[in-house]
């Protein structure tokens, strides 16, 4: 029996899929034709869900190492008592998205579990290749242990969270804190996380079904790594998937679809981290591509997901 679609999720992609159809997609390195296809799609999907109303948002701005002035939007819910919280970083390949567009997400996951969010702008490749958009994160990560006591929260039950790249970024975040001796992270929670620049080779069994493709990959990449990218001198806190000392890190939550470019890095990820002695809960969801959850999230799969997300926040 050969791969396939979620059935539910395939109801869901067909319109998306009947659109795409004869549009050709963006060649390898070009990153305003993604940017242009991408963004009014998330921004689309952000707010295909009601966005509740028990969610309040604030701006908070810190600086960073070379003087820029970084952006971040504090989610909490009404009630909420004191107690954990969560970096969140967006998706978009190191190189689209704004956190604006992922305010539906966030402001889901505050309400459905009370912890409250600090969702970062980073600063996004290529013109601001590696490492500015991690040290735009570390950053907002001193920020949040730095204000822990008037945002009401522990300092010792901050997770970081991402999908995609930001899910690469959050593994590479909980790396460098242990390189430079903190600020502690509780937990990293790992959406489908981009994590290995050397994923080149495509799989034919998943290659029909692939949103986030090979192509994009081979854009993303050199964008934020230069020519190092595939090459023997990228840094784990750059590509995480390059790590050979995982011993330390936070207990992960890691999730993925099973036709998913990611699909292997991440797997092979949660099997480093687990060798390393770190807690690891791992969900390989057949039939699911990259971001099911948020273009069928009336599917079963997706509910499940969603649920599995939820209740690690509130474990945080």
């Amino acid at each position: 029996m050969a791969l396939s679609l979620d059935p539910e999720i395939a109801q869901a992609l067909a319109p998306m899929a009947g659109a795409m159809a004869d549009t050709t997609p963006p060649a390898v390195g070009d990153i305003a034709a993604r940017r242009a296809m991408w963004e009014p799609i998330i921004g689309a999907a952000g707010t295909a869900q009601p966005i509740p109303d028990d969610v309040k948002t604030s701006e908070h701005h810190t600086t960073a190492g070379d003087g820029a002035r970084i952006t971040m939007r504090w989610y909490t819910k009404d009630g909420a008592a004191p107690g954990p919280a969560v970096l969140f970083f967006h998706g978009g390949g190191y190189i689209f998205g704004h956190i604006d567009l992922f305010d539906g997400p966030v402001s889901r996951y505050v309400s459905a579990s009370g912890v409250p969010m600090l969702s970062v702008e980073y600063r996004r490749a290529p013109e601001h290749p590696f490492p500015t958009p991690l040290e735009d994160a570390y950053t907002a990560l001193r920020w949040l242990h730095a204000h822990a006591t008037e945002l009401d929260i522990d300092p010792d039950r901050i997770g970081v969270m991402g999908d995609s790249a930001g899910g690469g970024m959050a593994a590479a975040l909980t790396i460098l804190a242990r390189e430079r001796g903190g600020p502690k992270i509780a937990r990293q929670i790992l959406i489908m996380p981009m994590l290995d620049d050397r994923t080149t080779t495509p799989d034919p069994h998943i290659a029909p079904y692939l949103l986030w493709s090979y192509d994009d990959s081979l854009t993303a990449w050199p964008a934020l790594l230069g020519e190092a990218a595939d090459g023997p001198d990228v840094p784990a806190t750059a590509a995480p998937a390059r790590l050979e000392d995982a011993t330390g890190l936070p207990p992960a939550y890691i999730e993925v679809g099973q036709l998913d470019v990611f699909r292997d890095e991440d797997t092979a990820y949660a099997t480093k981290l687990s060798r390393a002695g770190v807690p690891v809960e791992f969900h390989l969801h057949p039939g699911a591509p990259h971001e099911f959850d948020s273009i069928a999230f009336t599917s079963d799969v997706a509910r499940r997901a969603i649920a599995d997300r939820v209740r690690v926040l509130k474990s945080i």
